[in-house]
Formats: C-alpha cells, structure tokens, sequence
C-alpha cells in the first residue's frame, strides 16, 4: 500500500503527519504544479490532499489509486463521477475547523467595533505617554450586548457564533439563502428585514448559486450605516468591489474578511485601497487554522481511510 499527501504544507509543517505509516509506505509533497502531482500519483494507492484537481487528466495513469482523501470539506476540486467510475472511493472531513471559525468572527468584529487598530497605534505610537490624562477615547464605540447579529449560514459555524453572540447580549436574526432551513433556535427573517435590522452580520454559508454576490452594493445601500460585515465563508459571496465603495462612502461602517474572491489577494483588488484598519481588516484565509482545528484535519482524514481499509463507510462522497 502506498499512499501519498500532495499539497503537505496545507496543513503545517508543525502538524505531525508520519502517522500515515500505519498504512503502509508514505511518501508527502508541498503544492506542486499539476504535472509534478500527476507523476507523484502515478503508483500510489490513496491520495491525500486538499487544493489539487483530481479529475481524469490527474488520475488517467495512476492506475492503482483505490481512495481519495481530502483535507478539507469542500470537494469541487474531485470529479465524482470520475470517481465512481472507476471505483475510487473519495471521502472529506467535516465540522473539524467550527471552534476556530466561530473564534475568528468574533475577533475580527470586535477588532473593527473597538477600533482596536486605532488605540494600539495610539498607545505605540507615543501619544499616550504623552498625554496628561490615563485614558483616551477618541474614537467611539459601542457595545454588542443590544445590537442584532444576523447570521446567514445557520450550520455548525453559523450556531456557534450564534451562541457566542448571545452570551454578549446581542439578538441573533438569520437568513436561509436555500430557505430549506430546519433551525428554530433563532429568529429567521427575509433578506431585506435581515439587512435593515442587523448591527453585525457574519457570513457562515457555502457558496452556490443563491449566495453568490449576495453581499452586492445593493445588500450594503439596506444596511445600516453603523453595521459592521464579518465574512469567514467563501470570498465570492461578497462582491470586493462593492464592499470597497461601501466603505470608502460610509455605506457601512466596516468590515473583517478572512475571505476574498479570488485567493491569494490579487494586486489590483479594490479592497487593497482601503488601508484604514478601523474600517477594513483582512486576514489571509486562516479562520479555520488553529493548531487543534489542523490536528483535527489530520485525524479525520487518519480515521476516512481507517474506515475505508475496514471496509466503513466513513465521510464518503461517491455512494
């Protein structure tokens, strides 16, 4: 049995992955170029991965491939029918990164509601040794306990950051783009009674025709001009130009991102212009990226193939 990891350095390199040993020879590879990917699986008998494309042009002269397994949740980038097929089994791992999302929304809403930018220059800057009095508070703001947080996306991240929002004191609205569901733990309401009411709104959906661009100029013009928009889902459910205007004329007073349309961040992406961290603060796609969530990773993926050689049917995506 050989089973091979493309794109290893997806996961860390402090994330210990020698444990696929267990199965057998084991050999790991950084992010390559689809050519390097096709010869290193030419001879292996399970792929783990996450980034690369596993259609018929990867796996036409890898014969032996009998598993695919993906670091992650999302699997656009596996021909399933490909897969069925040729009888290869290709499973995902599910829920391991919620605690690290969750955690990450609420810190970057909280960075663009305190301002947090602003004070940490003020205070490094000199200014406050410079001062007479023992505290500043030139820059105003609120508190969460009384605001609404609306939510779309209402699965395991989504309920999370609903729970966290309300140990703040804050209402939790939401809105299902698919309008399928079944949550009744929460106030549900339609998109424009969503946008009007929300003080904060934090995105948790997957992306699909429904949510695509939903958070266009539009959306923002039915903000209010106080609301603050957190995206920890997938980037093209904002449109970046949009949000960029939105900001620079006040539309809405701010936004965090872990997320952009296209990734890594394009020079010319009209969001790059907005260097006002008050307003704007975005961090490179790692929300999901704790060391524990990556662990997680690791073991889900260590238990799909378990399961698999077992002859489970664990986290599988081609039945």
């Amino acid at each position: 049995m050989k089973i091979v990891q493309l794109d290893r350095n997806t996961l860390g390199s402090d994330i210990d992955t020698s444990v696929f040993e267990n199965f057998g020879e084991f050999v790991s590879y950084d992010a390559d170029t689809p050519e390097n990917n096709r010869e290193h699986v030419k001879d292996a008998d399970i792929v783990i991965f996450n980034k690369a494309v596993m259609n018929a042009d990867m796996l036409d002269t890898a014969p032996n491939v009998k598993m695919l397994a993906i670091t992650a949740t999302g699997f656009d980038n596996i021909d399933l029918e490909y897969c069925k097929k040729r009888g290869i089994a290709a499973a995902n791992v599910k829920g391991y990164s919620s605690p690290a999302v969750a955690q990450h929304t609420i810190a970057l809403a909280l960075y663009v509601l305190e301002k947090i930018s602003y004070y940490d220059n003020y205070v490094k800057s000199g200014a406050y040794s410079a001062q007479s009095g023992f505290c500043n508070f030139d820059e105003r703001f609120n508190e969460i306990e009384g605001m609404t947080w609306g939510i779309i996306g209402m699965g395991n991240i989504g309920r999370k950051v609903a729970q966290i929002a309300e140990a703040f004191g804050a209402h939790v609205i939401f809105y299902s783009a698919s309008g399928n569901s079944s949550c009744t733990d929460y106030e549900r309401v339609e998109f424009d009674e969503f946008l009007q009411r929300s003080d904060i709104v934090s995105l948790h959906c997957p992306l699909s025709d429904r949510t695509r661009g939903i958070m266009n100029m539009d959306a923002f013009k039915k903000m209010k001009k106080s609301a603050i928009l957190v995206n920890v889902a997938r980037g093209p459910v904002v449109v970046d130009a949009d949000l960029a205007d939105a900001l620079d004329q006040g539309i809405i007073a701010g936004a965090g991102l872990d997320v952009l349309g296209k990734e890594p961040m394009e020079k010319d992406n009209p969001l790059g212009r907005i260097k006002d961290s008050r307003k704007l603060i975005i961090t490179p796609h790692m929300a999901w990226a704790s060391v524990e969530s990556r662990q997680r990773c690791c073991d889900e993926v260590y238990r799909n193939i378990e399961a698999y050689l077992n002859g489970e049917e664990r986290n599988r995506l081609d039945l």
